[in-house]
């Protein structure tokens, strides 16, 4: 189970810290990525990193904007977001996947999302 908190309202250049908590014992095993969807659009890829968190990969929207980070010990996911713009806005998803993919369909979990709201 992913469980994702964090979410908010944030004016523009303003930053989030979204985390998404995992149950189970395996959350190492898993490659965790973070996805988002906007209002009439389709999920996209934001973020994935590896099993170690020694290797991250970005959409180029958010390419030095945003970082994911991973802490295998407390079963957690981040994604720290900075200088956020209006387009930045929509539900923001964990998810885990035994590789690493920018594929929505090729995770096997989810969470049920947190909304991020950045006004201009």
């Amino acid at each position: 189970q992913l469980v994702e908190s964090g979410g908010g309202l944030v004016q523009a250049g303003g930053s989030l810290r979204v985390s998404c908590a995992a149950s189970g014992r395996s959350f190492s095993r898993y490659v965790m990525g973070w996805f988002r969807q906007a209002p009439g659009k389709e999920r996209e890829f934001v973020s994935v990193i590896s099993w170690s968190g020694g290797s991250t990969w970005y959409t180029d929207s958010v390419k030095g904007r945003f970082t994911i980070s991973r802490d295998n010990a407390k079963n957690t996911v981040y994604l720290q977001m900075n200088s956020l713009k209006p387009e930045d806005t929509a539900v923001y998803y964990c998810a885990a996947n035994t590789r690493v993919s920018t594929t929505p369909g090729d995770y096997d979990y989810w969470g049920q999302g947190t909304q991020v709201t950045v006004s201009s």
